[in-house]
């Protein structure tokens, strides 16, 4: 799912508006079960029950200022994906298995699978972490790649490093020194709660795309960032909320796309030969 280029590039001050009437409106309707759209009105009082100030979502002639209508068309955006795109997207435990068996087989991938962290009858492969290595595997040519990062990703220039990343990612592309891209993997197929390991999921791609926009700053190097996720009982029936910032970062900039679900099995292959052409084009963009 790649961001919509209206709301790309927004300053801060937008996404602080987006948090602060998110929280204080609620992000989910409890009794449809769906992502909110909060009226121009809801947009006013949810700023005042804050103590903060509203009329500047007004123009002198009392009309909806442009601040107050791009909100109003994010929050519709924003509500409308979720609900009607990504929603069907995401899949149980069933149906990842399901498409990890029927990927497996027709690629006749020989791919290194990992386990997923639980144990007893719930310890099974990590079905959306083994699709994303078998497509990456079957479609990476003769480029290398690091499906499982046992290192800090570096960036350097002469050979020295200009930046490290805080934590370790789930996979590299070519290499975790260097990349052309980087991405994190979030499933939780058999989870019966949101849990905060859940949620702590979600701020630390936050982090890592913090420093990679600071990066990008600071040294004009733009490193590919991406977050695969899913399970539909913890995104959906527990999360939805979680969801939503999500495609808030992805706007603001911290992830270049998130893929949900089943979407990875087409969107997976067009990106890595955008990789590729990436790093047959900028080999010595680091010396």
């Amino acid at each position: 799912m790649k961001p919509d280029q209206r709301f790309v590039g927004l300053d801060k001050a937008f996404w602080a508006h987006v948090r602060s009437i998110s929280e204080e409106i609620g992000y989910t309707d409890r009794k449809t079960k769906e992502i909110k759209t909060p009226s121009p009105v809801e947009l006013t009082q949810a700023l005042e029950r804050l103590s903060l100030s509203s009329s500047h979502l007004r123009n002198p002639d009392g009309t909806e200022s442009a601040l107050a209508s791009k909100l109003h068309d994010y929050f519709g955006y924003r509500a409308k994906l979720l609900n009607s795109q990504v929603r069907p997207l995401l899949m149980n435990a069933n149906e990842a298995a399901s498409l990890f068996k029927e990927v497996r087989k027709s690629l006749r991938s020989t791919t290194e699978i990992p386990m997923n962290k639980q144990t007893g009858r719930k310890k099974k492969p990590a079905y959306l972490t083994g699709l994303v290595n078998m497509l990456v595997d079957a479609h990476r040519g003769n480029f290398p790649c690091d499906l499982d990062p046992r290192q800090l990703t570096s960036i350097t220039r002469g050979g020295m490093p200009v930046r490290t990343l805080a934590r370790r990612v789930d996979g590299t592309f070519p290499s975790v020194i260097n990349p052309i891209a980087l991405w994190e993997v979030k499933e939780y197929y058999h989870t019966t709660t949101f849990g905060s390991r859940v949620a702590d999921g979600v701020y630390e791609t936050l982090l890592d795309g913090m420093e990679l926009e600071e990066l990008k700053a600071s040294e004009g190097i733009h490193i590919r960032h991406y977050l695969f996720l899913d399970s539909e009982f913890t995104w959906w029936q527990c999360g939805r909320s979680y969801l939503c910032r999500v495609i808030d970062m992805m706007h603001m900039g911290y992830v270049d796309e998130v893929i949900f679900g089943r979407e990875i099995v087409e969107r997976l292959p067009a990106l890595i030969g955008e990789w590729i052409k990436a790093a047959r084009a900028s080999e010595k963009r680091f010396t």
